[in-house]
């Protein structure tokens, strides 16, 4: 599931759910309802996601190199070391801000960074 929320700066997307293959259909209408909307910035919130295939990251990184061109910019926030592995190994990692000091409420289903002391990473 992708919601998208605005401001007169950003957008941001909450992604939860798997980010895959079987997902793909949704990614062209997000894409171009996104580049509409010609924010200079896009956040990324993954606190919700599950899972992400190489798919998921091409959504992701299709929709960073889009910003990039409009000279944008594009954070990634609660991504999973799991996730971040996929966009480096795409060899995209440039492409977004890191955000490392946000953390996810320990309640938010998915797998995103969470703070130890609140509660553990699901296994």
């Amino acid at each position: 599931m992708i919601e998208i929320s605005t401001s007169p700066t950003t957008t941001t997307l909450v992604l939860s759910g798997d980010l895959d293959l079987a997902e793909r259909d949704q990614f062209p209408g997000v894409a171009a309802r996104i580049v509409g909307l010609r924010r200079q910035l896009l956040v990324l919130d993954m606190c919700r996601v599950t899972f992400m295939d190489s798919t998921g990251a091409a959504f992701l990184i299709s929709l960073a190199d889009s910003g990039r061109k409009r000279g944008g910019a594009t954070v990634l926030r609660g991504a999973d070391p799991r996730d971040l592995f996929v966009i480096d190994v795409c060899g995209a990692t440039d492409l977004f801000r890191i955000d490392n000091s946000h953390h996810c409420r320990p309640d938010t289903p998915g797998r995103g960074f969470r703070r130890p002391d609140l509660a553990p990473a699901p296994v």
